[in-house]
């Protein structure tokens, strides 16, 4: 990995965990500082942020960290949907028997991590089986996208918090995806996907409205 490539996948992670919060001034400076780095990789990095739409440009050789509101959430979910469903149509078509059984070993592991109301270990292995089935498909940019949008959903779901309620629907979709894809079903796999999807898009919007209307900036939550 690249030293920029290694700032910006810190940079990544300080915005999910709230280290850097939504809306937060960031000077070359400040990040050479805080990642021990010189003003060339520190730079490289920010401008691919910029890019991603992760970060902001601001006055002079300052960037911000992208304030969240419910129309961008809208468009990344429509984006994520699109090309997640159209990943699992792919991975479909393909699919090993022997891979599916791996992708089972991880929902499995989520659903233990449910048992044991460990919501933030649920989480990680989400994504580590979304990952799992992209990877499947084997189209590099679309995943590239996808992982760049799955940082600012981390980090909102870490500001909004996790309900409980939420994952019984969660892991009712994984268990028909893989249900889907042991058939090597691509239309219901890329429907039941697209459903998914949206259903996150709804729990977030709803959850995000909620501590507005309780007078909580998103910035500030945990």
């Amino acid at each position: 990995m690249t030293q920029h490539s290694d700032i910006r996948d810190r940079i990544l992670a300080d915005i999910a965990s709230g280290q850097l919060p939504f809306g937060a001034r960031l000077t070359l400076d400040g990040l050479a500082a805080r990642y021990d780095a010189s003003h060339m990789p520190i730079r490289e990095a920010v401008r691919g942020l910029q890019g991603a739409g992760v970060l902001e440009t601001g006055p002079g050789r300052t960037a911000r960290v992208r304030e969240v509101r419910p129309d961008f959430v809208e468009e990344l979910f429509s984006t994520r949907a699109a090309l997640e469903s159209m990943l699992i149509r792919q991975a479909a078509q393909h699919i090993t028997m022997e891979q599916v059984a791996g992708l089972e070993a991880i929902e499995h592991e989520l659903e233990a991590h449910l048992a044991r109301e460990d919501y933030t270990g649920a989480l990680t292995e989400n994504r580590r089986l979304h990952a799992a089935i992209n990877d499947i498909a084997g189209n590099p940019e679309a995943i590239g996208i996808i992982d760049r949008h799955w940082w600012l959903i981390t980090a909102l779901w870490q500001r909004v918090g996790f309900a409980p309620e939420r994952y019984s629907g969660v892991v009712a979709d994984h268990r028909h995806l893989l249900r889907a894809l042991r058939r090597k079903d691509v239309d219901g796999a890329g429907t039941l996907m697209g459903a998914h999807v949206i259903k996150a898009k709804f729990d977030l919007l709803t959850r995000m409205e909620n501590l507005a209307e309780s007078g909580t900036n998103l910035r500030d939550a945990s």
